[in-house]
């Protein structure tokens, strides 16, 4: 065996254990699905966009959950935008020049740029993060616009789908990417998990304490490029930053504590997957408009929920009349 021979078979074992897993998880679907008679299991492309969907709804709040308690719950909304400047610039490449390449790697490249140039233009120029992330925002969006009126072969119609999202084109290497993307993020998050939350809730105490805040920021700004280039297959541009955001500040109206408020924003975020995707198919709706719409409404149920406890928490800290009246002798 050559060198190279055995470099593409070295290479090809993890490819080979990730399409075996979609494959198992596939199987698993088909088979409950028979047994119970949903009708939506049957088909491929819908244990695609679950298995999808589930990977999501754990990275988007994990890295969401840091996002809003540092007050920057928008740089969701700047990367989408360049995320999309990625994705153009893939139809672009593959239209001009006869090239192969997934939109999504590109977008991967260029949000990931896009998140550190955030950071930097904050960092040189001491602006606020609101500033950097309307600029990285504009130029992203306008790069986009731009490849796409250069080429008149259809890229106009190919990049419908990455702006609003669609079930039936989230293929098994779009799944491979993703699952790539959840172990990525997942692993760094649980290694740095502490550092992390040291420089979400006080800065100063964290460079004190010797850590590198400005390489944590660059860190969690990266980390939220790749969650929104996974979200985008079926969330949409458009729509890809409410998964960081809504299930997050659900969480925080019934949560008592940060671990509290991560692992309540996973299990709603989980619920407005598998109801939004099993809506989007019912009805043929967009899949990212029907979870951000069950997101929003366990939103509001999470409030009414919240005010429910505060009051019952406020009534039993009140004394009782008997109490008050020792009190008054």
């Amino acid at each position: 065996m050559s060198t190279s021979d055995a470099a593409v078979g070295v290479t090809s074992v993890p490819y080979n254990a990730l399409d075996w897993l979609i494959e198992s998880w596939s199987n698993e679907l088909r088979e409950i699905g028979e047994e119970l008679g949903i009708e939506m299991l049957e088909y491929t492309f819908m244990h695609h966009a679950f298995l999808v969907g589930a990977l999501i709804a754990v990275m988007a709040p994990l890295i969401g959950t840091f996002l809003v308690h540092r007050q920057l719950a928008l740089i969701g909304d700047a990367l989408a935008h360049t995320a999309f400047a990625g994705v153009a610039v893939g139809l672009f490449v593959n239209a001009t020049f006869g090239t192969g390449i997934s939109p999504y790697i590109t977008a991967v490249v260029v949000a990931m740029v896009a998140a550190l140039a955030i950071e930097l233009i904050s960092e040189v120029t001491d602006a606020y993060n609101d500033v950097s992330m309307a600029i990285v925002l504009s130029t992203g969006f306008a790069l986009g616009a731009v490849l796409i009126s250069l080429n008149t072969g259809g890229l106009a119609v190919g990049i419908n789908q990455y702006l609003f999202g669609n079930l039936a084109t989230v293929s098994r290497e779009n799944a491979i990417i993703l699952v790539v993307l959840f172990v990525a993020v997942s692993l760094i998050v649980t290694l740095t998990y502490k550092q992390l939350l040291y420089v979400t809730f006080d800065e100063t105490a964290a460079r004190v304490a010797g850590l590198s805040v400005p390489w944590y920021n660059r860190l969690m700004a990266m980390l939220t490029a790749m969650v929104v280039v996974g979200a985008m297959q079926i969330m949409g541009v458009i729509l890809v930053a409410a998964m960081l955001v809504v299930p997050v500040a659900s969480a925080a109206q019934v949560a008592r504590s940060f671990k509290e408020a991560l692992l309540a924003s996973v299990v709603l975020a989980q619920l407005a997957v598998l109801v939004g995707i099993t809506l989007s198919y019912q009805y043929e709706a967009t899949a990212g408009g029907t979870i951000v719409l069950v997101a929003v409404a366990i939103y509001i149920g999470t409030i009414l929920l919240g005010k429910v406890q505060s009051r019952q928490e406020t009534a039993e800290a009140r004394p009782i009349p008997d109490e008050r009246e020792q009190i008054a002798d």
